[in-house]
């Protein structure tokens, strides 16, 4: 799907640079729907938590990296390789490739997947369709697969396994079973790891090709013990000629039960049925756009960041990458927030994936009914299980990435007020409810509650979508938000003829808050609008929703100055450089955190957006929105991938991938179409 890259010495020299840490941007992602790794381009994983998203780290090299643990494939650095890496067509399944004057080796690296498996609800609705969920987890292979295949002359290459578990503070036992100088058909395991509460085991499969010519591929593993490792990690050469291939299968340590033989036939089946999985998966996107090839590669990274048990979607698979190289904003992003309901839902349902939408609207429904706080409200996030303790710890163990400090796992803004959590799911509900499912009775009479209850919280101040540490006050974004909660609530009330008691008073409510962001959230000195009711000389990119969500039409001229204001560079009041958009100026408005960030790749696609949106009625934004939006795009790594930030220096930053970045540029490309369909 994606364009390939190349670099020189790649391994060594990279790491070196940084100081023992590749770029943000420098990774791939493969998943199963219930965990994930990042594969590096010098052939390292060096993030993987296991066996769940929200699971301690077992190897995060990426966050320490001397005691963070990794897992490695590469050729000997002096060896000077061109390197390249990429996806394999329609699917999640990643090659990194080592060319070589005397020899063409590829790395193949994914978690298997049933070629016929589905979305399968698990919410109390569905009980009836348990026993085909079961049969589904147990042919899900919960493996880590690594194939070196060599595709032309011979190479040698290095492996090394590091495992650091329970984030690196738990140690383990290793034990190296047999030699891997093993026969066609032997028995393949061959290493075990064994923690406290993880046991894992490593198979190895030979393949010797067709040439019986060639002597089969001999790796035998010796045990190495590392400073700053709680236990031995296992190295190893070997070496592969034309045809012949090594595979590296980790999974859970059966110990001495009678497992099957991962043999290079069985290994050849779980990569045909991944990548057939993943081609009929990106086939139902009815996306047909001028930038398909990377919405398609969007739509794939969201589907690995969904926890297929639960339907949950987590805004990012990592912890505490910084937003800034060195800095404290270094977040666990492992969750699913309520914010991010009504994006997910539009775009998921809008091009053609229904189950998806179906199991993650199970989700989020099941929470509003079940985890309602004592006053009436709602978490702003919740665990992939559905679970609201999210206690937020620093692990002071960890040097953090390129020594960004500190490493947090969990999340203390899970117990934050932001109420525009309201609007983004009643959006979210609204949207389904008109391309999804009707909504049944029992969630509107839940629904009825929870907008009653926001009608107590409507004047207070909360901490806002950016979640600031520090003063709460009456952010424009939210005040914006709690009249989508009650707009869309009476669209659904008149749309489905629901009884409303209180509509009156719903609507009292949607009008009074229209009219105080008009007059409070409005600064006519500045002509433009702004961050807060107290902060009101600050600038917002937060704004960009307005016409996203249909509060102030895409001309309107307060809107158009403010966006207007928002396209000019920092120095000169505004909030865009080189194309990127941030947030707000962090150095005027102190948000109780410290340090700088990078641009938003979400603020950025949003003012694409809008943008898009202003040019049906003033079409010199046209062009402007298309050159931002390509602009943008030249930021995303080579396997177009998008974090939560780029830095001055064009670097990512942050948690990555982020669902919200790539939500974001789907809906852009989905609008941009539309509208350019329209002008011709």
């Amino acid at each position: 799907m994606a364009a390939a890259c190349s670099t020189q010495g790649l391994g060594s020299k990279m790491r070196q640079q940084g100081g023992g840490y590749l770029p943000i941007e420098n990774y791939g992602l493969i998943g199963n729907m219930r965990t994930c790794a990042l594969v590096g381009m010098d052939g390292s994983v060096d993030y993987m938590c296991w066996p769940e998203f929200d699971s301690p780290s077992v190897f995060c090299r990426l966050l320490d990296k001397d005691k963070g643990g990794h897992f490695s494939i590469h050729p000997d650095p002096d060896l000077d390789c061109t390197t390249k890496q990429q996806y394999l067509p329609s699917s999640n399944i990643l090659q990194t490739r080592y060319i070589h004057e005397d020899g063409v080796v590829d790395v193949i690296d994914f978690f298997p997947r049933p070629k016929n498996s589905q979305v399968i609800f698990k919410g109390p609705k569905f009980q009836s369709a348990y026993r085909e969920m079961t049969s589904v987890q147990e042919e899900l292979k919960k493996w880590l697969v690594r194939r070196v295949e060599c595709i032309r002359g011979r190479l040698q290459l290095d492996v090394e396994i590091f495992p650091a578990f329970e984030y690196a503070t738990e140690a383990h036992t290793t034990t190296i079973v047999q030699d891997c100088s093993i026969p066609h058909g032997s028995q393949s395991k061959t290493v075990t790891f064994h923690s406290k509460n993880v046991k894992l085991q490593l198979d190895v499969s030979i393949d010797r090709g067709d040439n019986s010519l060639d002597k089969w591929p001999t790796v035998r593993f010796k045990k190495v013990m590392r400073e700053g490792m709680l236990g031995e990690g296992v190295i190893a050469s070997f070496e592969v000629a034309e045809g012949q291939a090594v595979s590296f299968i980790l999974r859970n340590d059966f110990d001495n039960h009678v497992t099957e033989n991962i043999t290079s036939t069985v290994l050849d089946t779980q990569q045909h049925d991944t990548q057939l999985f993943w081609y009929n998966w990106i086939s139902k996107s009815k996306y047909k756009g001028r930038w398909r090839e990377v919405v398609s590669r969007s739509l794939m990274i969201l589907k690995l960041m969904t926890y297929e048990p639960t339907g949950a979607i987590i805004a990012a698979p990592t912890f505490s990458i910084p937003e800034d190289i060195g800095g404290v904003r270094n977040w666990d992003y492992r969750y699913c927030w309520v914010r991010d309901a009504s994006f997910t839902i539009y775009i998921l349902l809008r091009l053609g994936f229904t189950e998806e939408a179906d199991a993650y609207m199970e989700f989020i429904q099941e929470r509003f009914l079940k985890s309602r706080v004592a006053d009436g409200g709602l978490p702003i996030m919740f665990t992939i299980h559905g679970g609201t303790d999210i206690p937020e710890k620093e692990l002071t163990h960890l040097d953090g990435y390129r020594g960004s400090k500190p490493v947090r796992i969990g999340n203390g803004a899970a117990f934050h007020q932001q109420f525009d959590i309201y609007g983004e799911l009643m959006d979210g509900i609204y949207l389904y409810n008109k391309y999804g499912k009707p909504i049944d009775w029992d969630a509107w009479v839940t629904i009825r509650e929870l907008l009653d209850y926001v009608l107590t919280i409507m004047h207070q101040p909360d901490m806002s979508i950016w979640e600031v540490r520090n003063n709460k006050q009456n952010f424009t974004y939210s005040k914006i938000m709690l009249w989508v909660a009650f707009d869309r609530g009476l669209r659904l009330a008149e749309k489905r003829n629901f009884p409303c008691p209180n509509r009156v008073k719903w609507l009292e409510a949607k009008d009074f808050l229209y009219e105080e962001i008009m007059e409070k959230g409005y600064n006519k000195e500045m002509g433009c609008f702004i961050q807060s009711y107290e902060n009101n000389t600050m600038l917002d990119s937060s704004i960009l929703i307005a016409p996203l969500v249909f509060f102030l039409a895409p001309n309107d001229p307060r809107f158009l100055k403010t966006m207007d204001r928002i396209l000019l560079p920092p120095e000169k009041g505004g909030l865009t450089s080189t194309g990127l958009v941030y947030r707000y100026d962090t150095e005027l408005s102190e948000d109780g955190v410290g340090g700088r960030e990078g641009a938003f790749s979400m603020c950025t696609f949003w003012l694409v957006e809008a943008m898009t949106r202003a040019s049906v009625y003033e079409p010199k934004y046209l062009v402007r929105a298309i050159n931002l939006f390509e602009n943008m795009l030249s930021f995303s790594n080579h396997l177009m991938m998008f974090s939560e930030e780029i830095s001055r220096s064009g670097q990512q930053l942050g948690n990555t991938p982020q669902a919200f970045s790539h939500l974001a540029l789907i809906s852009a490309a989905f609008n941009l179409d539309r509208v350019s369909e329209y002008k011709r």
